[in-house]
């Protein structure tokens, strides 16, 4: 019976590593590509398994973009904890660090978007992103309640992050500008919104 388990466990622990590699070969095409002209035998391709063998893993490549952008939620909240830990930050701090986090992360956003905008979704990868959504929010309420306090309304959280989110939606590709240009002029617009908002209430 131990051997049984044992071999169990190997099996189980080989299907985690080959989901990784995918995982991996996914984010590095999504990072030297368009988003949306990544598909599931570009994605077989890189992780250098057929198109056939990707299938047993993931069964489209929304389930492929969930996976991957929980494993992005889980860096976000250690870079969040990273930044309110120690140290006294306001609101426009937190706002710079979703905006830069973002533009750093430019498939990341992309992969929110798509689940976000899009009318064409796997319905079980989005079942699926809509419990990270619903998980990223809170944890976010809970980090902006350590600056603004328990009273803290979650309706605030979630003007605070659709703000912030469009105004980088809205100026990602925004001609005439260069990269540093681009996010000098979202930091300034993100300031802005805090500064207006800073009394929201309902």
């Amino acid at each position: 019976m131990p051997e049984e388990a044992s071999f169990k466990n190997l099996r189980e622990g080989e299907r985690e590593t080959r989901k990784e590699i995918i995982l991996n070969a996914a984010v590095k095409l999504f990072n030297a590509h368009v988003f949306h002209e990544v598909g599931m035998r570009d994605i077989a391709a890189e992780a250098g398994i057929s198109p056939a063998t990707i299938y047993r893993y993931f069964p489209s490549r929304d389930d492929i973009l969930v996976e991957a952008l929980l494993q992005d939620i889980n860096r976000i909240e250690k870079r969040l904890d990273t930044l309110l830990g120690g140290k006294r930050i306001g609101m426009e701090d937190l706002a710079i660090e979703v905006v830069d986090y973002f533009l750093a992360n430019e498939p990341t956003f992309h992969m929110m978007c798509h689940f976000l905008t899009s009318g064409i979704v796997d319905a079980e990868a989005l079942k699926k992103f809509k419990l990270i959504q619903e998980y990223f929010l809170n944890m976010f309420n809970m980090k902006l309640k350590q600056i603004k306090g328990k009273s803290h309304d979650v309706f605030y959280t979630h003007a605070f992050f659709a703000s912030v989110t469009g105004v980088v939606l809205t100026f990602l590709h925004y001609p005439g500008l260069n990269k540093q240009k681009k996010k000098e002029y979202m930091h300034r617009l993100a300031l802005a919104i805090i500064k207006e908002g800073v009394e929201l209430s309902v």
